[in-house]
This record gives C-alpha cells, sequence and structure tokens, in this order.
C-alpha cells in the first residue's frame, strides 16, 4: 500500500484537498479528528491534560474545551510542547493501526492528514509527502473567519508552525491554495489521479 503524508500549515486548505480524496476512494486518516477522539471524556489522554493544564480547561460538561486550550497553548510554547508531548504518541500510534487495517484489507493508497507531519519529523514515515501551500495572509484571514480570533492571535497560531516555505522543499507534490476553491479542487483531483498511479506501480513492483 501506498501510505502517503498530507500537510501544509494550519488554516492552507488540506481539509478541502482530504475530501476531493476520500470522493476519490482513497482513504484519509485525519490526525486533528484522531485527537478529539482520543481525548475525549473519560480518556487517558483527557485525564493527562486536566493534570497538565487544570481543570479549567474543560468544559461545563466535562469534555475539552479546545478553544480555551488553544489559546493558552498558542501563546506558551513550552505548554505547546507539554501537549504535544501528551497527543502526538498517541495519535501516531492509532495511525499506524488504521493504517494496518487498511494495508491489510488491499487499500492501494492510504493518506494521514496533519498539520504537524513535518514539525514533529513524522513525514519521514511516508512513502510520499503533499504538502497544501498557501500565502499566511490568507491563512490568516480563514483562522478569523472560521474560529472567531482576532489577527494578533491568528497570526500567532500560524507562526507556531514551520514556515509553509520550509515544508514545500520536502515535499514530492506540492497543492497551491492561492486561487479559487475550484482551482483547489481541480488540483486536488490531479493529485488523486497521481496518487492512484503511483500506487498501481508500488503494486506491481514498480516503486
Amino acid at each position: 500500500m501506498l501510505r502517503v503524508g498530507l500537510t501544509g500549515g494550519i488554516a492552507s486548505g488540506k481539509s478541502a484537498v482530504s475530501r476531493v480524496l476520500a470522493r476519490r476512494g482513497i482513504p484519509v486518516i485525519d490526525a486533528d479528528l484522531l485527537a478529539r477522539e482520543l481525548a475525549g471524556p473519560g480518556s487517558e489522554a483527557l485525564r493527562e491534560i486536566t493534570e497538565a493544564f487544570g481543570r479549567e480547561i474543560l468544559a461545563p460538561d466535562g469534555t475539552l474545551d479546545r478553544a480555551r486550550l488553544g489559546a493558552i497553548v498558542f501563546s506558551d510554547e513550552p505548554k505547546r510542547r507539554r501537549l504535544e508531548g501528551i497527543l502526538h504518541p498517541r495519535i501516531r500510534a492509532e495511525q499506524d493501526r488504521r493504517l494496518r487495517i487498511l494495508e491489510e484489507q488491499g487499500t492501494p493508497a492510504a493518506v494521514v492528514d496533519a498539520a504537524l507531519m513535518v514539525e514533529g519529523g513524522a513525514w519521514k514515515r511516508f512513502d510520499l509527502l503533499v504538502v497544501v501551500d498557501s500565502s499566511e495572509e490568507d491563512q490568516i484571514a480563514r483562522l478569523r473567519k472560521r474560529n472567531g480570533l482576532d489577527e494578533a492571535s491568528a497570526r500567532a497560531r500560524v507562526r507556531a508552525q514551520i514556515p509553509l516555505p520550509e515544508k514545500v522543499k520536502l515535499a514530492d507534490r506540492v497543492v497551491d491554495n492561492r486561487g479559487s476553491l475550484a482551482e483547489l479542487e481541480a488540483q486536488a483531483e490531479a493529485l488523486a489521479d497521481w496518487l492512484l498511479e503511483r500506487a498501481r506501480k508500488k503494486s506491481a513492483g514498480g516503486g
């Protein structure tokens, strides 16, 4: 099975690309959704997060208040790294478990979508790395619209990650999200064709 890492920056457009790939029959494992599941009510991860950051990061119903936690960790690098230390090993283990299942089922190609794939070095685990590129100002605008952040908070979240030009240098393929949604989806369709062709070659022993 062809294992593909899909990354970019926060609000760079990865989710839109993932939707097209999934529609084309390529399974996508979303690291952010895994984080939500793994830190769900009653989980060991949520217990550790609460011990590390206090009960104020819990919503009234006992679930994780992601907005409140984000406000804490994106303004404090040591705290952000502490959170990553709790979540990232669990996320990687669950990604690997799901990839093994897909491979056993005979899936030709599977994608893991993770914003911090390069930061944590996890990109080296994959056969190919795809980076969704975008301008920093577009990322900030999307974050402000999506999360209701002020400009300073949105900029801090973008700059807490490795700059996209550095990630692009590592990519086997780049999807440029500086145009319209239709243009992005067209590139994602082309990406799906390319990945399925690479998967066929790998299956046939052609690398």
